[in-house]
């Protein structure tokens, strides 16, 4: 019998964010580029800091729904450097994104954010994270993410 899968906390990121670099209107939707300049990863499994040279490249589609598509690296406090590559959705009630969009501090009950974070490194103390399935349970803030990483066991 297949075993049903269960999540266990690794590591929790508050990413600080830049000012967003508005592209306009493309294919998708309203295009995006944030830039990641840095933060925290601290967990049970993983901690270390977010390194300033990555960016979360956004489409705004029409419903107000955001696809989220970043990539950044984590230096551990042991000094693993580690890619991440983290894919999800935001979207909720019209009156919640406008909110989250003007900056205001939102409840993140009230909207959701999900992603798909994919880490990969070089270093052997940390080999598990490249075949390991995680996703994220995320909240926006001004100028900062906060996403805990769960990992599919």
């Amino acid at each position: 019998m297949l075993k049903d899968p269960e999540l266990e906390f690794v590591f929790q990121i508050d990413a600080e964010l830049g000012s967003p670099i508005e592209l306009g209107s493309g294919k998708a939707g309203v295009r995006k580029i944030i830039p990641i300049i840095g933060g925290t990863v601290r967990g049970p499994r993983l901690s270390g800091r977010i390194l300033d040279l990555g960016a979360d490249w956004q489409t705004i589609f029409a419903d107000s729904s955001a696809e989220l598509d970043t990539r950044y690296a984590i230096e551990t406090d042991d000094g693993a450097l580690i890619d991440i590559r983290n894919f999800g959705f935001r979207h909720g009630p019209d009156d919640v994104l406008a909110r989250l969009a003007k900056g205001e501090e939102v409840d993140p009950a009230l909207y959701y954010m999900r992603t798909v974070p994919r880490l990969e490194t070089g270093d052997p103390r940390y080999q598990w994270v490249n075949r390991t399935i995680f996703v994220g349970t995320g909240a926006r803030f001004a100028n900062g993410v906060q996403v805990k990483v769960y990992e599919v066991v």
